[in-house]
């Protein structure tokens, strides 16, 4: 792996490409990408240009490597954003150019799914930012969420430190993107509840790799875009999520166990747990339901990370992943966990 670098960023007024790498979900649900669009034009002041595939439901692997390669190879585009996630992103690795993406450094936004690139990024030497895609984030109902908005725009504009805050208020329930009546009102939100440390007992400082973890795991029964050498992690800081898909306490504990047992996991020396999803459509659990669930799944990081890496920090319910609102970490870039400030500096 080589070490990433920061790629040049855009500024206001820079074309910026919008791509479907996973699911083109624009081409059945355009009300939240419209608003995504206008969002990025309006109040980010960049002019998105859509690829050939981004509205194309069941577009080929082939056809999403073919708009990643023009994405990048297109000197006027200044980054590149993903509309939203999906499943199988992993298919289209094997066919991207891995020396063309390399000779033309862009920052990358997605999440989810987007793991997949955000990986190979790294692996090309480019730092990418795992989170801010259009869909999710930019086409939030009424207006994004401060803190999302705050971060979006540090992590498209700025180089340098940032420093994370935990989030006063937060939602993981989703509406109805294809109902018009969800976009007149904000999304309920209710109270935060802080992050929680586990050996805040010293400061590390080093580069970040994770990403979802469900896609983490399918990279490593794949064995795909994961480090040859585990060393290249050791003091590094790892950040995980969850996503809609409600991974059971014991899925979770085994893609933890696997990384143990092929020697990466106690390399790292922080871990950031993102606040863990605990609703969706096909299982709307009650707030009470979803508090055990998020307890389950702790419990579950812990008793990994105890087998593990039992003296490595570890921050729980970071905003970072599928819960709203939605931090931007760079992959591959540098983060500092501050155990005894209680601080987390991302480096944009």
């Amino acid at each position: 792996m080589t070490t990433p670098a920061y790629p040049p960023k855009p500024v206001p007024g820079d074309r910026v490409a919008v791509i479907s790498p996973a699911a083109a979900l624009p081409g059945i649900l355009p009300l939240p990408f419209e608003l995504g669009l206008s969002r990025l034009r309006t109040e980010y002041g960049l002019e998105p240009v859509e690829y050939p595939a981004t509205r194309t439901m069941d577009s080929t692997p082939r056809e999403r490597a073919a708009d990643i390669h023009a994405a990048f190879a297109d000197p006027d585009i200044k980054a590149v954003m993903a509309s939203i996630g999906g499943d199988d992103q992993i298919t289209v690795l094997p066919l991207l150019d891995r020396e063309l993406v390399r000779a033309n450094p862009k920052p990358f936004f997605g999440f989810s799914d987007n793991t997949n690139l955000l990986a190979f990024l790294a692996n090309c030497g480019i730092v990418g930012y795992h989170g801010a895609s259009v869909m999710t984030e930019f086409g939030r109902p009424v207006a994004m969420h401060p803190l999302t908005a705050e971060s979006a725009r540090a992590a498209l504009f700025t180089s340098g430190s940032y420093e994370l805050r935990p989030a006063a208020d937060w939602r993981d329930v989703d509406r109805d993107w294809a109902d018009p009546a969800t976009f007149e009102s904000e999304p309920v939100t209710r109270p935060g509840t802080g992050w929680t440390w586990v050996n805040p007992d010293r400061v590390v400082e080093g580069r970040s790799w994770g990403g979802c973890l469900e896609t983490v795991g399918c990279l490593l029964m794949a064995d795909r875009e994961i480090p040859g050498d585990p060393a290249v992690h050791d003091g590094g800081v790892l950040f995980l999520e969850t996503s809609e898909e409600l991974p059971s306490d014991e899925g979770v504990f085994r893609v933890l166990r696997g990384m143990g047992e092929r020697g990466l996991l106690q390399r790292f020396s922080a871990l950031l747990m993102g606040r863990a999803k605990s609703w969706s459509f096909e299982h709307p659990n009650s707030p009470e339901q979803g508090a055990r669930y998020a307890a389950d799944q702790r419990a579950a990081v812990q008793r990994a990370m105890r087998a593990y890496a039992p003296d490595a920090t570890v921050v729980f319910d970071v905003d970072l992943g599928h819960t709203d609102p939605q931090i931007v970490i760079p992959y591959g870039g540098v983060i500092r966990v501050d155990g005894p400030a209680r601080r987390i500096t991302v480096t944009y």
